[in-house]
């Protein structure tokens, strides 16, 4: 575990950007848990491809009987696991340290290997799918398969394929979408390398005239919510100057995959790409469209209201998007250490039983976490579930409150993950989209309840006060506006509206101006966020936040109001992951999202 280490202050002008050699290795994550060498991983690479024939020698076979399709499937789910730590190794180590040009070429590698199993694999789905109705009916019947030797515990998988039977293309048609998989993703490659290696901002000024190094991940870890105006402002300022420099290109790629997913549902005989994407995640059109139309119209008179206390409070002159954030109390901003955000996630998240706290523990205790802050590292926070291994998270620590909701958002991922996947069968343990950032969100507001209940004093309740309200300004306000953008752009491209900077930032401004009134001044670094959210290249996922927590506000006030009773609802739905649709999950937890 990381010692209790104070990064230097957000203003002090000795502070710069390090590189990944200077990183000091606690503040790693230990990749070794999934291979201890390189030559390791380079010897399971080789061993994966040779392997592929393993799943395909099953090809033409699955209307044999379902012990045919056990063989496959559990053949499939092995390969699969291997290839996904092939994966996530170059992943992981290319996302801290993306200067490296030798493990950008290993994760390109893996990818390229990764799109090549897939390819192979893709029979699957279409040999189910073309099971003859009886059969079909069997595989989905309530109670155990006779003969099965183990099938029926792959029911949702295989229901999860079903259902997408109306729209299932020719065997071939599937197999070239599959191996053009790596291609038809550019945009997202496109967009997060940009930003990581080629993207460069002016340096910004604090009160005091030092100047300070910005780049994409610096100024959303220290500078966008830091209490020196002349700093927050000139960093806002410098950042956007970024931002222009790229907004074409930006536009290009994202223009790109919208068509790319238009014209697959098009392919798919979906309606739209909203519907495609929402038959895939089980959400229905009223869930989606509600969240959006009461959420944004209900909360916008609340926080102009609050935005324009803000103001006073502050004593800004005007109110810019750069300001929504700022803590209320400039005076009093105690610093977080490692050890401190640690025993305050301990003690919050372990009223959630044993179970989950071993695994917050373990993540402290075994380097599942990256700390650290350097050149060519992500700048979002992440999880991700390595098959077989555990957990591993990404977060930038710079030693502030924020930084620990952070954590126990990203906590909350890799606990789910490692639930569903040691409780359900592996092809059974990704949930729908929508119920994605419940288990995160959901730690957000434990830790909050948590915090202020433990508080003292009026200013450190003011203190913790402030940043719970910033996890739902952002996962609510901000993801949701997010999701709105993704609305009405997809609905203009589906009109054949050529998607440009111009569009884009445009319906952002009309979003902004239409959510925030005459409270906010929408400058252009404002209309240019759309160019900040990687979650914009993974079909509808932006609305998922405020989806997850209204889930995750309801298990916490049930958690504080019911204790063990409510803590056991959340783990066991949590332990369902990917074998219930969303709307069961949170029906699991004691929350309906429909009534």
């Amino acid at each position: 575990m990381p010692a209790p280490i104070r990064p230097p202050s957000e203003a002090s002008p000795t502070w710069r950007r390090l590189t990944r050699a200077e990183v000091h290795v606690e503040m790693t994550w230990n990749l070794a848990d999934i291979f201890p060498t390189p030559e390791a991983w380079e010897t399971e690479m080789a061993a994966v491809e040779a392997d592929i024939p393993t799943v395909t020698t099953y090809r033409g076979k699955l209307g044999e009987g379902t012990s045919v399709i056990l063989a496959c499937l559990e053949a499939y789910e092995n390969l699969a696991a291997r290839t996904g730590r092939v994966s996530s190794y170059s992943f992981l180590n290319c996302a801290v340290d993306a200067t490296s040009a030798a493990k950008q070429e290993a994760y390109a590698r893996a990818q390229t290997l990764m799109a090549k199993v897939q390819a192979a694999a893709s029979f699957i789905r279409s040999e189910i799918l073309t099971l003859h109705p009886c059969t079909v009916e069997g595989l989905l019947a309530d109670g155990d398969l006779e003969g099965d030797g183990g099938l029926s515990s792959y029911r949702p998988y295989l229901r999860g394929l079903l259902r997408q039977r109306p729209h299932q293309l020719s065997q071939q048609t599937e197999e070239a979408l599959v191996a053009f998989g790596e291609v038809l993703g550019a945009s997202k490659t496109i967009y997060d390398q940009s930003k990581m290696l080629d993207m460069s901002f002016p340096p910004a000024t604090d009160s005091e005239c030092h100047q300070h190094p910005l780049s994409f991940g610096a100024y959303e870890a220290r500078y966008q919510n830091t209490s020196d105006q002349t700093l927050r402002r000139s960093a806002w300022a410098s950042f956007t100057a970024g931002l222009k420099g790229y907004r074409h290109t930006y536009a290009a790629t994202w223009s790109t995959m919208v068509r790319r997913n238009i014209v697959h549902a098009s392919l798919r005989r979906y309606e739209s790409a909203r519907d495609m994407f929402l038959d895939e995640q089980g959400v229905p059109l009223k869930v989606y469209d509600s969240l959006h139309d009461v959420i944004l119209a209900e909360l916008a008179p609340h926080m102009r209201r609050y935005a324009e206390l803000r103001r006073q409070v502050l004593g800004l002159d005007r109110l810019l998007y750069c300001d929504l954030e700022v803590p209320l109390d400039p005076g009093y901003l105690p610093a977080v250490t490692v050890e401190e955000g640690r025993e305050m996630l301990l003690r919050a998240l372990g009223a959630l039983g044993g179970e989950y706290r071993q695994i917050i523990a373990d993540s402290f205790s075994h380097r599942w976490i990256d700390w650290a802050e350097n050149i060519g590292k992500s700048p979002h926070g992440t999880a991700g579930m390595v098959p077989g291994v555990h957990p591993y998270v990404m977060v930038t620590w710079t030693g502030s409150m924020r930084n620990t909701f952070t954590l126990a958002h990203e906590l909350g991922h890799a606990a789910q993950m490692f639930l569903s996947y040691i409780h359900q069968e592996p092809l059974n343990s990704i949930p729908s989209r929508f119920f994605m950032e419940a288990p995160s969100t959901a730690n957000e507001a434990i830790l909050g309840l948590d915090a202020l209940s433990s508080s003292t004093g009026e200013r450190r309740r003011l203190w913790v006060l402030t940043y719970l309200l910033a996890s739902y300004h952002h996962n609510f306000v901000r993801h949701l506006i997010e999701g709105e953008l993704e609305r009405r752009i997809y609905a203009l491209a589906e009109r054949e509206q050529a998607i440009t900077e111009r569009e884009l930032s445009g319906v952002q401004g009309d979003i902004l101006r239409e959510f925030w009134g005459d409270i906010l001044e929408i400058d252009d670094g404002a209309r240019l966020t759309w160019m900040r959210q990687p979650h914009y290249y993974r079909g509808l996922y932006s609305y998922a936040y405020a989806a997850g927590l209204t889930i995750g506000t309801a298990v916490a006030l049930a958690l504080r109001d019911e204790g063990e009773p409510a803590a056991v609802r959340w783990v066991n739905a949590l332990k369902a992951c990917g074998a219930k649709g969303p709307l069961e999950l949170a029906q699991i937890a004691g929350v309906d999202l429909i009534a």
